[in-house]
Protein backbone atom coordinates (compact mmCIF):
# COMPACT_ATOMS: atom_id res chain seq x y z
CA UNK A 1 0.00 0.00 0.00
CA UNK A 2 1.45 3.37 -1.03
CA UNK A 3 2.02 6.09 1.57
CA UNK A 4 0.39 9.40 0.71
CA UNK A 5 3.02 12.11 0.23
CA UNK A 6 2.77 15.00 2.68
CA UNK A 7 2.42 18.64 1.69
CA UNK A 8 5.71 20.26 2.71
CA UNK A 9 5.34 23.91 3.69
CA UNK A 10 7.41 26.57 5.39
CA UNK A 11 4.59 28.14 7.42
CA UNK A 12 1.12 26.85 8.24
CA UNK A 13 -1.17 29.77 9.16
CA UNK A 14 -4.29 28.99 11.18
CA UNK A 15 -6.97 31.56 11.94
CA UNK A 16 -9.06 34.37 10.55
CA UNK A 17 -9.86 35.36 6.99
CA UNK A 18 -11.98 38.49 6.67
CA UNK A 19 -12.84 40.78 3.81
CA UNK A 20 -11.94 44.41 4.55
CA UNK A 21 -13.94 47.43 3.38
CA UNK A 22 -11.46 50.27 3.88
CA UNK A 23 -12.48 53.94 3.89
CA UNK A 24 -10.18 56.97 4.14
CA UNK A 25 -11.81 59.58 6.38
CA UNK A 26 -10.74 62.89 7.86
CA UNK A 27 -12.00 61.91 11.30
CA UNK A 28 -14.33 59.50 13.07
CA UNK A 29 -18.00 60.36 12.51
CA UNK A 30 -19.96 61.84 15.41
CA UNK A 31 -23.24 60.27 16.64
CA UNK A 32 -25.99 60.47 13.99
CA UNK A 33 -23.53 62.04 11.55
CA UNK A 34 -22.77 61.01 7.97
CA UNK A 35 -19.35 61.79 6.56
CA UNK A 36 -17.88 61.25 3.11
CA UNK A 37 -14.80 59.12 2.53
CA UNK A 38 -12.04 60.46 0.32
CA UNK A 39 -10.99 56.99 -0.87
CA UNK A 40 -12.14 53.38 -0.70
CA UNK A 41 -10.64 49.97 -1.31
CA UNK A 42 -11.84 46.41 -0.75
CA UNK A 43 -9.44 43.54 -0.12
CA UNK A 44 -8.93 40.39 1.89
CA UNK A 45 -7.73 40.59 5.46
CA UNK A 46 -7.47 38.73 8.74
CA UNK A 47 -4.27 38.13 10.74
CA UNK A 48 -3.52 34.56 9.68
CA UNK A 49 -4.61 35.08 6.06
CA UNK A 50 -2.45 38.21 5.77
CA UNK A 51 0.45 36.34 7.35
CA UNK A 52 0.12 33.53 4.78
CA UNK A 53 0.32 35.98 1.89
CA UNK A 54 3.27 37.69 3.58
CA UNK A 55 5.14 34.38 3.72
CA UNK A 56 4.53 33.79 0.02
CA UNK A 57 5.53 37.32 -1.01
CA UNK A 58 8.77 36.81 0.91
CA UNK A 59 9.53 33.81 -1.29
CA UNK A 60 8.42 30.93 0.93
CA UNK A 61 5.51 28.47 0.91
CA UNK A 62 2.40 28.88 3.07
CA UNK A 63 -0.80 26.98 3.78
CA UNK A 64 -3.81 28.82 5.20
CA UNK A 65 -6.43 27.07 7.32
CA UNK A 66 -9.64 28.92 8.15
CA UNK A 67 -13.19 29.56 6.95
CA UNK A 68 -14.53 31.33 3.86
CA UNK A 69 -18.15 31.48 2.76
CA UNK A 70 -19.46 30.79 -0.72
CA UNK A 71 -20.49 34.46 -0.98
CA UNK A 72 -18.88 37.15 -3.16
CA UNK A 73 -16.49 38.13 -0.37
CA UNK A 74 -15.34 34.55 0.13
CA UNK A 75 -14.78 34.13 -3.60
CA UNK A 76 -12.81 37.38 -3.84
CA UNK A 77 -10.68 36.40 -0.86
CA UNK A 78 -10.03 32.91 -2.18
CA UNK A 79 -8.91 34.39 -5.50
CA UNK A 80 -6.45 36.72 -3.71
CA UNK A 81 -4.95 33.87 -1.68
CA UNK A 82 -4.51 31.67 -4.74
CA UNK A 83 -3.04 34.48 -6.84
CA UNK A 84 -0.47 35.07 -4.08
CA UNK A 85 0.53 31.40 -4.18
CA UNK A 86 -0.99 30.35 -0.85
CA UNK A 87 -2.04 26.71 -0.63
CA UNK A 88 -5.83 26.91 -0.11
CA UNK A 89 -6.55 23.17 -0.13
CA UNK A 90 -7.28 23.11 3.59
CA UNK A 91 -9.73 26.06 3.72
CA UNK A 92 -13.23 25.17 4.86
CA UNK A 93 -15.99 26.63 2.65
CA UNK A 94 -19.62 26.91 3.73
CA UNK A 95 -22.97 28.61 3.15
CA UNK A 96 -22.57 30.93 6.15
CA UNK A 97 -21.33 34.40 5.23
CA UNK A 98 -17.63 35.28 5.26
CA UNK A 99 -16.31 37.53 8.04
CA UNK A 100 -16.33 41.25 7.19
CA UNK A 101 -14.46 44.26 8.57
CA UNK A 102 -15.16 47.95 8.06
CA UNK A 103 -11.97 49.98 8.48
CA UNK A 104 -11.85 53.77 8.76
CA UNK A 105 -8.35 55.17 8.16
CA UNK A 106 -7.48 58.66 9.43
CA UNK A 107 -4.95 61.08 7.87
CA UNK A 108 -2.19 60.03 10.30
CA UNK A 109 -2.57 56.37 9.28
CA UNK A 110 -4.34 55.27 12.47
CA UNK A 111 -7.56 53.34 12.02
CA UNK A 112 -10.81 52.28 13.63
CA UNK A 113 -12.16 48.83 12.82
CA UNK A 114 -15.46 46.99 13.22
CA UNK A 115 -15.49 43.24 12.53
CA UNK A 116 -18.29 40.70 12.34
CA UNK A 117 -18.05 36.94 12.08
CA UNK A 118 -20.93 34.52 12.50
CA UNK A 119 -20.34 32.13 15.44
CA UNK A 120 -21.35 29.21 13.22
CA UNK A 121 -18.24 29.69 11.08
CA UNK A 122 -15.71 28.82 13.79
CA UNK A 123 -14.26 25.43 12.85
CA UNK A 124 -15.20 22.58 15.19
CA UNK A 125 -12.55 20.59 17.05
CA UNK A 126 -11.35 17.72 14.89
CA UNK A 127 -12.91 19.14 11.72
CA UNK A 128 -9.55 19.68 9.99
CA UNK A 129 -7.14 16.86 9.23
CA UNK A 130 -3.67 18.37 9.60
CA UNK A 131 -1.84 15.06 9.12
CA UNK A 132 -1.09 15.65 5.40
CA UNK A 133 0.77 18.89 6.21
CA UNK A 134 4.50 18.86 7.01
CA UNK A 135 5.21 22.38 8.30
CA UNK A 136 8.42 23.94 9.62
CA UNK A 137 6.50 26.62 11.53
CA UNK A 138 2.86 26.97 12.57
CA UNK A 139 1.43 30.44 13.13
CA UNK A 140 -1.81 30.90 15.09
CA UNK A 141 -3.84 34.08 15.51
CA UNK A 142 -6.23 32.62 18.10
CA UNK A 143 -9.31 33.16 15.93
CA UNK A 144 -9.88 29.42 15.44
CA UNK A 145 -10.11 28.51 19.14
CA UNK A 146 -11.51 24.99 18.74
CA UNK A 147 -8.91 23.51 16.39
CA UNK A 148 -5.79 25.40 17.47
CA UNK A 149 -4.94 24.13 21.00
CA UNK A 150 -4.79 20.47 19.99
CA UNK A 151 -2.64 21.35 16.97
CA UNK A 152 -0.29 23.41 19.16
CA UNK A 153 0.10 20.52 21.59
CA UNK A 154 0.75 18.08 18.75
CA UNK A 155 3.32 20.46 17.26
CA UNK A 156 5.13 20.62 20.60
CA UNK A 157 5.35 16.82 20.68
CA UNK A 158 6.73 16.76 17.13
CA UNK A 159 9.21 19.59 17.69
CA UNK A 160 7.51 21.96 15.23
CA UNK A 161 8.08 25.65 15.97
CA UNK A 162 4.89 27.52 16.89
CA UNK A 163 4.07 31.25 16.93
CA UNK A 164 1.08 33.09 18.39
CA UNK A 165 -0.05 36.42 16.98
CA UNK A 166 -1.69 37.74 20.16
CA UNK A 167 -3.21 41.00 19.01
CA UNK A 168 -6.05 41.10 21.51
CA UNK A 169 -7.25 39.25 24.57
CA UNK A 170 -9.89 36.59 23.89
CA UNK A 171 -10.38 32.90 24.66
CA UNK A 172 -8.24 31.77 21.73
CA UNK A 173 -5.16 33.83 22.55
CA UNK A 174 -5.46 33.17 26.29
CA UNK A 175 -5.39 29.40 25.84
CA UNK A 176 -2.64 29.39 23.23
CA UNK A 177 -0.32 31.74 25.14
CA UNK A 178 1.05 28.86 27.20
CA UNK A 179 1.27 26.39 24.32
CA UNK A 180 3.53 28.14 21.80
CA UNK A 181 7.28 28.66 21.44
CA UNK A 182 7.00 32.31 20.37
CA UNK A 183 4.44 34.55 22.05
CA UNK A 184 4.43 37.67 19.87
CA UNK A 185 1.89 40.12 21.18
CA UNK A 186 0.67 43.67 20.91
CA UNK A 187 1.20 46.20 23.67
CA UNK A 188 -2.53 45.96 24.40
CA UNK A 189 -2.31 42.20 24.94
CA UNK A 190 0.98 42.32 26.84
CA UNK A 191 -0.22 44.75 29.49
CA UNK A 192 -3.86 43.66 29.58
CA UNK A 193 -3.11 39.95 29.88
CA UNK A 194 -0.48 40.34 32.60
CA UNK A 195 -1.69 43.42 34.46
CA UNK A 196 1.91 44.67 34.34
CA UNK A 197 2.72 48.32 34.85
CA UNK A 198 5.81 48.48 32.61
CA UNK A 199 7.43 46.63 29.72
CA UNK A 200 10.05 44.83 31.80
CA UNK A 201 7.40 43.45 34.15
CA UNK A 202 5.19 42.43 31.22
CA UNK A 203 8.08 40.55 29.58
CA UNK A 204 8.88 38.79 32.84
CA UNK A 205 5.30 37.63 33.34
CA UNK A 206 4.82 36.57 29.73
CA UNK A 207 8.05 34.56 29.90
CA UNK A 208 6.33 32.20 32.30
CA UNK A 209 4.01 31.25 29.42
CA UNK A 210 6.44 30.99 26.49
CA UNK A 211 10.26 30.76 26.15
CA UNK A 212 10.38 33.53 23.52
CA UNK A 213 8.36 36.71 23.99
CA UNK A 214 8.03 39.82 21.83
CA UNK A 215 5.86 42.84 22.59
CA UNK A 216 5.30 45.16 19.64
CA UNK A 217 4.91 48.84 20.56
CA UNK A 218 3.88 50.47 17.27
CA UNK A 219 5.96 53.57 16.49
CA UNK A 220 8.09 52.84 19.59
CA UNK A 221 9.37 49.59 18.12
CA UNK A 222 9.45 46.41 20.20
CA UNK A 223 10.90 44.68 23.25
CA UNK A 224 11.79 41.02 23.59
CA UNK A 225 12.98 38.36 26.00
CA UNK A 226 14.30 34.83 25.47
CA UNK A 227 17.29 32.64 26.37
CA UNK A 228 19.58 35.16 24.69
CA UNK A 229 18.50 37.83 27.16
CA UNK A 230 16.34 40.94 26.96
CA UNK A 231 16.43 43.51 24.20
CA UNK A 232 14.63 46.19 22.27
CA UNK A 233 14.48 47.49 18.71
CA UNK A 234 13.35 50.85 17.40
CA UNK A 235 10.70 51.09 14.69
CA UNK A 236 11.74 52.17 11.21
CA UNK A 237 10.70 55.78 10.56
CA UNK A 238 8.15 55.88 7.74
CA UNK A 239 5.24 58.06 6.66
CA UNK A 240 2.22 55.98 7.60
CA UNK A 241 -0.71 55.92 5.16
CA UNK A 242 -2.63 53.03 6.74
CA UNK A 243 -1.42 50.97 9.71
CA UNK A 244 -4.02 48.22 9.12
CA UNK A 245 -2.31 44.84 8.83
CA UNK A 246 1.15 45.97 9.92
CA UNK A 247 1.07 43.54 12.84
CA UNK A 248 -0.14 40.70 10.61
CA UNK A 249 2.76 41.29 8.23
CA UNK A 250 5.23 41.51 11.12
CA UNK A 251 4.08 38.11 12.40
CA UNK A 252 4.14 36.52 8.96
CA UNK A 253 7.66 37.79 8.29
CA UNK A 254 8.81 36.64 11.72
CA UNK A 255 7.43 33.15 11.06
CA UNK A 256 9.15 33.15 7.67
CA UNK A 257 12.45 34.08 9.32
CA UNK A 258 12.08 31.25 11.82
CA UNK A 259 11.38 28.81 8.98
CA UNK A 260 14.67 29.92 7.39
CA UNK A 261 16.60 29.57 10.68
CA UNK A 262 17.76 33.18 10.55
CA UNK A 263 19.59 34.82 13.45
CA UNK A 264 17.23 36.28 16.07
CA UNK A 265 17.95 39.98 15.66
CA UNK A 266 17.95 39.59 11.88
CA UNK A 267 14.47 38.04 12.12
CA UNK A 268 13.21 40.97 14.19
CA UNK A 269 14.75 43.53 11.87
CA UNK A 270 13.31 41.85 8.78
CA UNK A 271 9.85 41.55 10.34
CA UNK A 272 9.96 45.18 11.46
CA UNK A 273 10.89 46.32 7.97
CA UNK A 274 8.08 44.31 6.39
CA UNK A 275 5.57 45.68 8.87
CA UNK A 276 6.74 49.24 8.29
CA UNK A 277 6.42 48.91 4.51
CA UNK A 278 2.85 47.65 4.93
CA UNK A 279 1.95 51.02 6.50
CA UNK A 280 2.97 52.94 3.38
CA UNK A 281 0.00 51.81 1.28
CA UNK A 282 -3.78 51.88 1.65
CA UNK A 283 -5.30 48.52 2.61
CA UNK A 284 -3.54 45.81 4.59
CA UNK A 285 -3.49 43.24 1.79
CA UNK A 286 -2.36 45.76 -0.81
CA UNK A 287 0.45 46.91 1.47
CA UNK A 288 2.06 43.50 2.04
CA UNK A 289 5.57 43.88 0.59
CA UNK A 290 7.50 41.49 -1.63
CA UNK A 291 10.96 40.17 -0.71
CA UNK A 292 12.68 42.53 -3.14
CA UNK A 293 10.99 45.55 -1.51
CA UNK A 294 12.04 44.51 1.99
CA UNK A 295 15.63 43.79 0.91
CA UNK A 296 15.88 47.16 -0.84
CA UNK A 297 14.40 48.95 2.15
CA UNK A 298 16.91 47.39 4.56
CA UNK A 299 19.87 48.16 2.30
CA UNK A 300 18.80 51.82 2.11
CA UNK A 301 18.76 52.25 5.89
Amino acid sequence: MSVKQKTKVDVLCVGAATYDLVYSVGRDPQPDEKIRASAFTGCGGGPAANAAITVCRLGLQAVFVGYLGHDIFGKAHMDELQQAGVNTSFITRGDESSALSVVMVKPDGSRSLVNYRKPETFLAAGSVDFSPIDAKVILFDGHEPYISPALAQEAKQQGITTVLDAGSIHSGTEELAGLVDYLVCSEKFGFGFTGASDEEQALEKLSSYAPNVVITLGVRGLVWKNQQGIGSMEAFPIKAIDTTGAGDVFHGALAAGLAQNKEWRAILEYASAAGALCCTKMGARLGIPFKEEVDKFLVSR
